[in-house]
């Protein structure tokens, strides 16, 4: 067989999860590389909430790893198991990783952990568009070979079924929300603020926005991502689409962010409350560390700009909050 045809396979799995952002995204990685699947979980009574996190990691050596986080976001404790990269399998069809024995869907996860067990189902997925010309929440930027940090939205809610056991208790997660998202490239942004909750007064809402130093070429310039789904539709903040960072304060305290759109104004008020230290990439392996709340609570208000109709003033509860890295880079930009 050639080496050209040996290639293909690769070439067609590289082109395939190129348009679908859930998917393993590091065929041919061997080094400086990490990708990683971000599940929050929460049960229909709100005292139970998981951050569940499977991926890989590849250092600059080429020395490699597969690991699954549990941040448990009411003890505010994490756990960081590590395996051996063999141990991590991905499908070239869809969305299926498995690690050991705990496997990773849009639609359910199967955990076998030290202290952790069980199975969730999700259902009622709520998907990012996702066009031909721009594949998920990077939109056009997908498509840039050179990013630093590449992220994805899996659901910005569902449903919960499913029970896991935790210490020896049952936790029983049949009518609980969930979010999904994941991230991959070299290392997380420099300076960044990444907020989420879909836990406000009625379900069917649910808010994520982000802000971050991004490298570009020789300089650098500050992004953002932010999408509201309420009323069956979502509503977009973005860089490519012509949306502007109007404010963006930071203190002890809480951050202030403020997103307008051609027809929307995005407000968000974000409480900054205790947070857990987890592992994060630096060129690709999980040597850093950065500090996630999930008790934080978002007051957020969209507004019509022609108008002045408010459509969402709510508060979101259980947000997760992370305020990450030389910030003042971010709020000098």
């Amino acid at each position: 067989m050639s080496h050209v045809s040996c290639l293909l396979p690769q070439l067609s799995a590289n082109f395939r999860s190129l348009f679908n952002p859930d998917q393993f995204q590091g065929w041919g990685k061997s080094k400086r590389y990490f990708e990683g699947w971000y599940f929050k979980v929460l049960n229909k009574e709100q005292n139970a909430a998981y951050a569940i996190i499977p991926g890989v990691a590849m250092d600059e050596e080429g020395c490699k790893q597969a690991f699954i986080q549990v941040l448990d976001g009411k003890r505010q404790t994490a756990v960081y198991h590590k395996f051996d990269f063999e141990s991590f399998v991905a499908s070239k069809a869809d969305f299926r990783i498995s690690i050991a024995n705990n496997s990773f869907t849009a639609n359910y996860i199967e955990l076998d952990l030290p202290g952790m067990s069980g199975r969730l189902e999700f259902s009622s997925l709520v998907r990012w568009p996702k066009p031909w010309y721009s594949p998920g929440i990077m939109g056009p930027y997908s498509f840039v070979p050179f990013m630093e940090c590449y992220h994805g939205i899996i659901s910005m809610d569902y449903s919960i079924s499913g029970k896991l056991t935790t210490d020896a208790q049952i936790i029983d997660f049949a009518g609980g929300r969930g979010y999904t998202e994941k991230d991959w490239g070299r290392s997380f942004p420099s300076a960044y603020v990444w907020m989420q909750s879909n836990h406000f007064s009625l379900p069917g809402i649910s808010v994520k926005a982000s802000v971050a130093r991004i490298p570009w070429i020789s300089n650098a310039f500050t992004g953002f991502i932010a999408g509201v789904w309420v009323h069956d539709r979502l509503i977009q903040f973005t860089t490519y689409n012509g949306s502007v960072l109007r404010k963006l304060r930071i203190d002890q305290l809480g951050v202030e962010l403020v997103l307008e759109n051609k027809k929307h104004r995005l407000a968000i008020v974000a409480t900054r409350e205790a947070a857990t230290s987890l592992a994060s990439p630096i060129m690709g392996f999980m040597d850093g560390r950065i500090e996630e709340s999930m008790t934080s609570i978002l007051e957020v208000l969209l507004t019509d700009r022609r108008t002045g109709k408010i459509i969402l003033h709510d508060t979101g509860y259980h947000a997760g909050l992370e305020v990450a890295g030389e910030i003042s880079r971010i709020l000098a930009s």
